[in-house]
């Protein structure tokens, strides 16, 4: 969230949260990413570091409690956010405007994903309904079965996928690894775009287990 909080705009959101109440550090960055709905999450090394900045400016001061401390706003705190009050609301604004450009682009990585599972249905089906279509295989038979078990004459073994549809199944999954890394390596992508494209790959990877099982 680099551009949202641009320019010291963090401090004032951290003033903010600190007017709602006192918090430690942690605190503060939970309640950060529960505001961008797990797409942003601050570090500790870019939080305290600016807590500590705030309270040697007087915003803040800190209490010790339970081995952590707990940081409250200060007078002076208060009276920053009132002559910022508008540039507070202006934030909130440009907060909400990036989670919705996020939102939207989670949907569109994520019906690009159903696509692709609906293809990948389909193509199982294919295969299962040409496992099931093909003739018995004997000791001899370079069909995609197994050889009949000794003693099991006139059996069929479970056959294997066709070797054909595993190779394009790795092929695929060799693909979307690979252009992955490309465009994470560009540096293009926002922190947050690339905790999205998280979001859908997780989704994505529970879809095909499902249905490889």
């Amino acid at each position: 969230m680099s551009a949202v909080f641009s320019h010291g705009r963090l401090r004032l959101y951290l003033l903010k949260l600190l007017n709602e109440g006192a918090r430690h550090g942690y605190e503060l960055i939970r309640l950060l990413e529960n505001r961008f709905h797990g797409l942003y999450a601050p570090s500790a090394g870019t939080i305290y570091p600016r807590l500590q900045r705030m309270e040697a400016d007087g915003l803040i001061s800190h209490t010790a409690e339970g081995g952590r401390k707990v940081y409250e706003i200060t007078d002076a705190g208060r009276a920053e956010l009132d002559r910022r009050a508008r540039e507070l609301e202006s934030l909130e604004a440009d907060i909400n405007a990036s989670l919705a450009d996020l939102s939207t682009l989670a949907d569109e990585v994520e019906q690009g994903v159903r696509g692709s599972v609906r293809d990948l249905k389909r193509e199982l089906k294919e295969a299962s309904r040409q496992v099931r279509n093909a003739p018995p295989v004997g000791p001899t038979s370079f069909g995609w079965g197994y050889p009949p078990r000794p003693g099991a004459a006139g059996t069929r073994s479970a056959a294997p996928p066709p070797a054909d549809v595993v190779g394009e199944l790795e092929e695929k999954a060799a693909l979307l690894l690979s252009e992955v890394r490309r465009l994470a390596r560009t540096g293009r992508a926002s922190q947050e775009t690339m905790r999205a494209t998280l979001v859908v790959l997780d989704g994505a990877i529970d879809q095909v287990r499902r249905l490889l099982r």
